[in-house]
């Protein structure tokens, strides 16, 4: 009987493990498709992510980042474009040319985000 009830534990225990393996994974989504053009985007840094990851503007149009995450400090660090590293405040830039630029957090490189830029 003791034997049986350790099986039941530890089936119990490795089925918790992987419904938490599972629950975590549906938790990381990446867009499938850009989202709609935006004019002037703001994108937050809070919770140690960028909302939204991913913005999709026309060329001559910007992207404000605003620092929302406390005291913890990050950066916005892409081709061509890069913030300070602050824990408060924003910062702005403006794309010209049409493409895709990914950006990251050099502090904290699980922050990813993409700005893509289309013809106007």
């Amino acid at each position: 009987m003791l034997g049986h009830m350790r099986k039941h534990k530890t089936f119990t225990w490795l089925a918790g493990l992987a419904m938490t393996l599972v629950l975590a994974a549906c938790g990381e989504s990446t867009p499938s498709a850009p989202p709609p053009v935006s004019e002037s985007p703001t994108v937050t840094i809070a919770d140690m992510r960028f909302t939204p990851d991913h913005v999709t503007i026309e060329e001559g149009d910007a992207v404000t980042w605003v620092w929302e995450d406390g005291d913890i400090s990050h950066d916005v660090s892409g081709d061509g474009f890069e913030s300070e590293i602050q824990s408060e405040g924003s910062f702005t830039h403006t794309f010209d040319d049409a493409g895709s630029y990914p950006y990251v957090c050099t502090l904290h490189s699980r922050m990813k985000g993409t700005v893509t830029v289309v013809e106007g």
